[in-house]
């Protein structure tokens, strides 16, 4: 017949087992916040610079349009600016064009800035464009007047 007898050592090497796994889940979860961190920094990080750019793009060419307004100001300009997509949400975004500056506003989020214009051109600078689904924007000067819009001129689409 066997007899039952206690084992210390066994039951220590239990627990040994028992703290180290509690020991690695740890060290996981650390690692698992770590790494979330840095690619939410890194998320952040693109979007900023992705809007940014953006803005830069649209910028660029009003300042385009302005300079074909100061050549002559009879003529009618027209340009495709692509907007890059970013992962922001873009149903809270508004671009507003002002007489020197070019603004986002982001609403509830931190991605509000701006882009000074040179504001010297015989112009008058309008438009707003709530960003939801938008992937261009078209810079139009016509009567004195530079707009941002979505939808450019019927005539520039048919080619006349």
């Amino acid at each position: 017949m066997t007899k039952l007898q206690r084992d210390v050592d066994a039951a220590s090497t239990e627990l040994g087992y028992v703290f180290t796994f509690l020991l690695g889940v740890l060290l996981l979860s650390v690692f698992g916040v770590w790494a979330y961190g840095i690619e939410t920094a890194t998320r952040e990080r693109w979007n900023e610079a992705a809007v940014q750019a953006n803005l830069d793009d649209v910028a660029e060419a009003i300042e385009r349009a302005d300079d074909a307004a100061r050549l002559n100001s009879d003529l009618r300009y027209v340009e495709r600016v692509n907007w890059r997509p970013s992962e922001a949400d873009e149903t809270r975004m508004t671009v507003v064009l002002e007489a020197t500056s070019l603004r986002l506003e982001d609403q509830g989020g931190s991605l509000d800035r701006s882009v000074l214009l040179s504001g010297v051109a015989p112009t008058h600078h309008e438009g707003s464009i709530t960003l939801a689904g938008i992937d261009v924007i078209w810079v139009v000067y016509e009567g004195g007047v530079t707009s941002i819009v979505t939808i450019p001129p019927l005539d520039t689409l048919t080619g006349s």
